[in-house]
């Protein structure tokens, strides 16, 4: 059974967001840009994680990026020529988006080097981080903003000490698509906490041990650093997290908040339009004109006439 940690806990107050990945998945339009800087209605991928973490209290953001990322590092800096214009036009809306990414927290970046996987990038996060506990924020994930994901992490880390991940429930035909997770109760009466007993990185169906899926959220404690260390290169020949938080899990010193609320998926190009749909549906300045020609569409759809129906409601 696992016994809560009644002793002061270290506040969490960095994140580490990896952002090295290649997006192949994306090309061509990932050959110049980065995958993290695709847009989402009117925001990049990666504002909405960084808004998340900010959200949370996390105001130390350490950004692990790539070759060709220069573009992250430029968003979340000022463009003084571009604010000056904006200043002098008197558009103080646009204006404050383009000043609000620099604000959100203070914000630092690290070259990966060679892409080594997840781990590795985790890894490299080890001087800034040193030995506080830490939370990681995968850019693919997105988390609705109503959501409280990692509030609750970070409270369960709080009172549990070690680390912790989320998890979601997913069809068994995704579970290889996922690190997934064999899980116990907490034993302390918790629906949405379990301890977390083994991981396994991308198992078969046959031989998932859950359908707990890892999802791109973790709180993590610095032992996780020299685990890493003496981590080998695992499935795909990279570093991955999975297995060392496995070796955590085996101690017992690994839980996982069970998710059950929006979360979408900008990894994938299906779900990365129905994101982009559903956000912009949400918006009150988008959504009713955008809704109608939405209705409008789909009807020419059925009917077989997409174009002009498209053409007619535009």
């Amino acid at each position: 059974m696992s016994t809560p940690h009644t002793t002061a806990r270290a506040r969490v107050r960095k994140a580490v967001v990896p952002a090295a990945g290649l997006g192949t998945r994306f090309l061509p339009a990932t050959k110049a840009t980065p995958k993290e800087m695709l847009p989402v209605v009117d925001k990049p991928a990666i504002q909405y994680v960084v808004e998340e973490a900010a959200a949370a209290g996390l105001d130390d953001v350490l950004m692990v990026t790539g070759r060709h990322k220069r573009a992250i590092e430029d968003h979340f800096d000022h463009a003084f020529e571009l604010e000056q214009a904006l200043a002098a036009k008197g558009d103080t809306v646009r204006l404050d988006a383009v000043r609000d990414p620099a604000r959100l927290a203070d914000i630092h970046h690290i070259r990966q080097g060679d892409p080594l996987g997840l781990g590795h990038a985790v890894l490299c996060a080890r001087q800034h981080v040193g030995d506080q506990p830490f939370a990681v924020l995968l850019g693919d994930d997105l988390i609705d903003p109503r959501e409280t994901l990692l509030s609750r992490m970070l409270d369960v880390r709080d009172r549990y000490a070690g680390s912790v991940v989320a998890l979601m429930e997913v069809p068994p035909e995704q579970v290889h698509l996922y690190g997934c997770a064999a899980v116990a109760p907490s034993g302390e009466g918790e629906d949405d906490v379990v301890r977390v007993t083994g991981l396994v990185e991308k198992p078969d169906r046959a031989h998932a041990p859950s359908r707990y899926a890892v999802i791109g959220r973790y709180v993590l404690d610095p032992a996780v650093f020299d685990v890493l260390d003496r981590t080998a290169p695992g499935r795909g020949g990279e570093i991955q997290l999975t297995d060392a938080l496995a070796r955590l899990a085996a101690t017992g010193t690994v839980h996982g908040v069970i998710f059950s609320g929006r979360r979408y998926d900008t990894g994938d190009k299906a779900d990365y339009l129905r994101t982009v749909v559903r956000l912009a549906c949400e918006r009150p300045d988008l959504g009713p004109e955008f809704i109608g020609w939405l209705k409008t569409f789909v009807a020419g759809l059925e009917r077989g006439e997409p174009w002009r129906e498209g053409r007619k409601a535009a």
